[in-house]
């Protein structure tokens, strides 16, 4: 997958990523600012966004925040109407933010509660925040939207007992990142006249938050994949699943 060259100065692409303060988010955001892309930390705290949007700025980056928050959308329509005045247009989604919740499991045992909430966020929550900022990257001439997906979400490596991390068997999460990646398929073929790349991204098993921090991964390896599709050039893939080299099964 090729990557665009640097950003023009006749215009600075624009990018928002959700779930921005912390983790793979917040590594992800470091990243596409170094590339050159002015970036909008998303996090539903706005004092912790703002808190790790001042930290990247004393790195010497261009970065600002705003609040979103998966689990409240009502007023997603207001706050893209808002960041349209305040940063131009958007080019880069980064759809970042989930949930994992303990009380997920196998379906035999699985909270429904727990299943419900996760799906909320993950799915409900990130197609809420597309549709509100989509009319912005219909504007821009090299749109991208990366939906941060996982392994976990792959119904072909779920069915297969010699896939490594085939014990991991979370109804809520895994089902949940197997419509995100529905919804990467879907949107990258209705979009596909307008020219937005949509692929949807698998950070690999990174310590975190999210996992206790059992990853194996550091937040920069996480970062890669995302990173690499939302600076993808014009002709580069849309409609796929990758990790940071190579595609993976659906």
């Amino acid at each position: 997958m090729a990557t665009s060259p640097e950003t023009s100065t006749s215009h600075r692409r624009v990018a928002l990523v959700t779930g921005a303060n912390k983790g793979i988010g917040f590594e992800i955001s470091r990243q596409l600012a170094k590339a050159g892309v002015q970036v909008v930390l998303g996090a539903r705290d706005p004092e912790k966004g703002e808190a790790a949007a001042q930290t990247l700025r004393g790195e010497g980056l261009d970065v600002d925040s705003v609040r979103i928050d998966l689990g409240n959308t009502v007023d997603l329509a207001e706050t893209a109407a808002d960041f349209e005045k305040k940063f131009g247009g958007l080019d880069i989604l980064v759809n970042n933010a989930g949930i994992a919740r303990q009380e997920d499991g196998p379906p035999e045992i699985a909270s429904v509660e727990a299943v419900r909430a996760t799906f909320e966020t993950n799915v409900f929550g990130t197609l809420a925040v597309t549709q509100a900022f989509l009319p912005l990257l219909k504007k821009s001439s090299s749109g991208r939207i990366v939906n941060v997906s996982s392994e976990l979400g792959s119904l072909t490596n779920n069915g297969d007992p010699a896939w490594p991390f085939a014990a991991h068997k979370l109804i809520g999460y895994n089902a949940s990142k197997a419509a995100l990646n529905m919804l990467t398929v879907q949107l990258a073929a209705q979009l596909k006249p307008s020219g937005i790349l949509v692929n949807s991204a698998d950070p690999g098993f990174t310590a975190t938050d999210l996992n206790g921090h059992q990853g194996f991964q550091a937040v920069e390896q996480g970062a890669a994949a995302p990173v690499k599709l939302a600076l993808l050039e014009d002709t580069g893939p849309t409609g796929g699943y990758f990790s940071a080299d190579r595609a993976l099964p659906w």
